[in-house]
């Protein structure tokens, strides 16, 4: 059993933290039936070394009307989903009632009690394999159902209960736990811790609030890794040191969204000069283009004024004449127009 499991299983060796649980979580005027002084934790040495061996979990009865339940806590922190749960659970219950039967702990008259199993699961992911015994077991003839042995078990998947908002909204100290452990940001953290606090405040809590402290040593460092939790010596110590470092992760946050956005402001900045640029280069291609286009017009238009009066002077335009028109310059087609040969003259000119 892990450190963590060992934890767990020690903060529900507590009647509050059974109490709520049953209160906060149980469906059905059942509960209110139910003894809740009653409640007794059922005894590690109660059980046989084979069921001790194969389970480290908590076993609690509670008495309803004449008769005991009981409550069959199974505590599953691991990273994968157990397929074959229900399958474990039956052993575990086989092994008990093999226990109540030896020790002649039965009723009256020699009935078994129920037992109610809890699953507890806080894994990240969704629990998606069987909480019924009989999807596990492949379909038989229609004659051997009634023989084929059947078992549900009841799944409380802290995260599925946080996501969809079903935890009990009221003082609910395991509803606190289960907050604490699914936290995704230091203020749900803290928030939770304070409700904690707030609750354990009796001298009457004191075993209570030693059993959390004991939980927050071994679950912390999972938690908020910064915090040096085995240190800590009482809740209220471990709120302070919880909001300290809360405002140092704030203040961290700030710096490093400063740095950021001063990196995306350099690039938007270099970003925009590049546009601009871009921008100013275009225009400065629309005016070059602009008077290219203005300059090659007065040539043609030049060109063909001069054209027209070589065309009145010849009739028509030698061939070796518009050759030299066309190599012209403007500032060359100008000066010939303004020039008034005679038609030998222009001979001249163009040879």
């Amino acid at each position: 059993m892990g450190e963590h499991d060992t934890a767990y299983k020690f903060l529900f060796s507590h009647r509050a933290l059974m109490r709520d649980l049953l209160l906060g979580f149980m469906e059905g005027d059942w509960v209110r039936e139910l003894d809740l002084d009653s409640l007794e934790k059922v005894s590690d040495g109660y059980a046989t070394g084979d069921l001790l061996s194969r389970h480290n979990d908590a076993l609690w009865r509670v008495r309803w009307k004449r008769e005991w339940i009981y409550l069959y806590l199974m505590l599953e922190f691991q990273s994968t989903v157990e397929r074959f749960m229900p399958v474990r659970i039956l052993t575990y219950i086989g092994l008990l009632y093999q226990d109540l039967i030896r020790r002649k702990e039965l009723s009256q008259d020699r009935r078994l009690p129920p037992v109610l199993p809890i699953v507890l699961y806080n894994g990240k992911g969704r629990w998606r394999a069987p909480v019924a015994l009989d999807n596990l077991i492949q379909p038989p003839p229609h004659a051997v159902l009634p023989y084929l042995p059947r078992l549900q078990f009841l799944l409380l998947d802290e995260g599925a209960l946080l996501h969809e908002g079903a935890l009990p909204g009221q003082r609910n100290l395991v509803a606190a736990i289960f907050r604490l452990e699914q936290s995704q940001a230091p203020e749900d953290l803290s928030r939770a811790f304070s409700h904690l606090l707030e609750w354990l405040k009796g001298p009457e809590q004191s075993e209570l609030r030693q059993a959390i402290l004991e939980w927050l040593h071994r679950r912390g460092p999972s938690l908020a890794p910064e915090i040096s939790w085995r240190e800590v010596r009482n809740l209220q110590e471990a709120n302070t040191m919880l909001e300290e470092r809360i405002q140092e992760w704030k203040a961290q946050f700030r710096r490093e969204g400063l740095t950021k956005g001063r990196e995306e402001g350099r690039e938007i900045g270099l970003e925009e000069g590049r546009e601009e640029g871009r921008e100013e280069g275009r225009e400065e291609g629309r005016k070059e283009g602009r008077e290219e286009g203005r300059e090659e017009g007065s040539t043609a238009e030049a060109r063909n004024i001069l054209r027209r009066q070589l065309a009145r002077r010849f009739g028509t335009v030698p061939e070796h004449i518009d050759v030299k028109l066309n190599g012209a310059s403007r500032e060359q087609l100008e000066d010939w127009i303004d020039r008034p040969y005679e038609v030998e003259e222009l001979e001249d000119v163009f040879r």
